[in-house]
């Protein structure tokens, strides 16, 4: 009886099996660009090799700059806050996993019914006794326990494939924690190397204010001696306010900067341990690019879009299969009696069930193919970003590079002028002193001359940031 029954669910639901997969919506699938350019210039068109392969304790040998990274990668709240993503996929995984499994479970059931006596249950129990001379209780209990399962079988590769979209995820996780890390790495190596430039500007500050000071007693005493007027008194006076009121924005720059690189590092401020005197002698890494299609494998975020671009495609074979019939299977075994002394009797106390149940959609189907077209969608969608990361961070690396050759000419260009307005300020106070130049022509050589030192420090500081941005931008730090 039991295999008829199923039999027939099965040839009933044949003819909706091929209804639908005769209605069931074209799959949609856009062709992805994975094509990159040939090379990121000719100098490095032969060269394989790549820097983002370095560790970052091997890019980065300032040991105060490695133990605030090592600190970072414990504490770091977003990073913490990624890897517990990486636990929520993982997560969705196994639930996924638990769908495609049969469902197996133990139950226990106690429970009393009193039917209507004109009804036909009601009626076949006051005719039939339970045993001769002995009428069935009223209300009549019922009490159970035994296994149940129930297993839809994956027919259509549905539910692996979802497990297998889940498990996807999770990987672009992964990688999203190592795009984390590597962008946490380079904002604190920047922030550091920011740190150091300030400080160099503020001790230049310093010792301009003390030769600025001296320059204000000498003209005070100048103009004592009637060379000079009031008027250049108090242009050299203003001058000192001026690099003062330098000193204390920053002062303030320092603290801000401390304060981020202590943000970052996951702790409440306090002072940044630094060698300041080393600024001057950091030299920028020789840089390595490789080719562009190491960068499909290098970089984190390219990785994490290609794992979600996979996931978007299974996502749409999970949307297809709802269109076809879904087959389950539903069993159970087990004891059942009136009474609990009787509930182990074997066999009458024994009890077990079987059906299979073939459901195929043929009415409500507009939902259906609405959940279809927004898998399409954002397959679509998926595809887009993919090309989109490839392209940002093929423009990305050729911004850097050509920023780092074009850093060191202008540094090159600049360290000249600091030479020449060096000795243009010598010259100038020399003449000032016997009276060949004009109070005016000291000033604006003292600000010209701090000015260019100042941009020499911040010229500086650019090219140990474009070191970090293009071993970011190929993909280093996170391995």
């Amino acid at each position: 009886m039991l295999k008829r029954r199923i039999y027939q669910c099965l040839s009933a639901a044949s003819l909706s099996l091929a209804v639908a997969a005769c209605a069931t919506p074209n799959l949609v699938q856009k062709t992805v660009n994975r094509r990159v350019p040939a090379s990121y210039n000719n100098a490095n068109a032969q060269d394989t090799a790549s820097t983002a392969k370095l560790r970052w304790k091997q890019f980065f040998t300032d040991p105060n700059l490695a133990a605030l990274i090592d600190t970072a990668l414990q504490n770091n709240q977003e990073l913490n806050i990624a890897l517990q993503e990486i636990q929520i996929a993982r997560n969705e995984v196994q639930i996924r996993k638990g769908e495609y499994l049969p469902f197996l479970g133990l139950g226990a059931k106690a429970e009393a019914e009193r039917p209507g006596r004109y009804t036909l249950q009601g009626a076949t129990e006051e005719a039939v006794n339970i045993q001769e001379e002995r009428r069935n209780p009223n209300p009549l209990p019922n009490y159970q326990i035994g296994a149940f399962a129930s297993w839809e079988v994956d027919i259509w590769h549905k539910l692996r494939n979802a497990r297998t979209a889940a498990a996807l995820r999770y990987l672009a996780t992964v990688e999203g924690r190592n795009f984390t890390v590597t962008n946490l790495i380079a904002e604190i190596a920047n922030s550091y190397y920011e740190l150091l430039a300030l400080d160099n500007q503020l001790a230049l500050t310093q010792q301009n204010i003390e030769l600025q000071s001296n320059a204000l007693e000498l003209v005070r005493l100048q103009k004592e001696s009637a060379r000079v007027t009031e008027l250049a008194v108090q242009r050299f006076e203003a001058q000192v306010h001026n690099t003062r009121s330098l000193q204390y924005n920053i002062q303030q720059r320092i603290t801000e900067t401390e304060n981020r690189i202590n943000f970052l590092v996951g702790r409440y401020p306090q002072p940044i341990v630094r060698n300041d005197q080393s600024f001057n002698d950091l030299a920028t890494n020789n840089i390595q690019a490789g080719v562009p299609a190491q960068l499909l494998q290098n970089r984190p975020d390219i990785r994490q879009a290609e794992q979600r671009l996979a996931a978007a495609k299974l996502d749409v074979q999970v949307a297809r299969a709802n269109f076809y019939p879904a087959l389950r299977i539903t069993g159970g075994a087990g004891f059942a009696a009136f009474k609990p002394g009787l509930l182990f009797t074997s066999p009458e106390s024994m009890m077990y069930s079987l059906a299979g149940d073939l459901v195929a959609p043929l009415v409500n189907r507009n939902g259906i193919k609405a959940v279809y077209g927004s898998a399409n969608a954002l397959q679509t969608q998926a595809i887009y970003q993919y090309e989109r990361t490839v392209l940002n961070a093929y423009v990305e690396v050729a911004n850097q590079l050509a920023n780092i050759n074009n850093l060191a000419k202008s540094y090159d260009e600049k360290a000249k002028a600091v030479q020449a307005l060096n000795q243009s300020s010598t010259i100038s106070n020399s003449l000032f002193r016997s009276a060949r130049a004009d109070y005016t022509e000291v000033l604006f050589t003292q600000r010209e001359a701090l000015e260019s030192k100042f941009d020499l420090i911040e010229t500086k500081m650019q090219q140990l940031n474009a070191t970090v941005n293009v071993y970011r931008a190929l993909g280093g730090g996170w391995n």
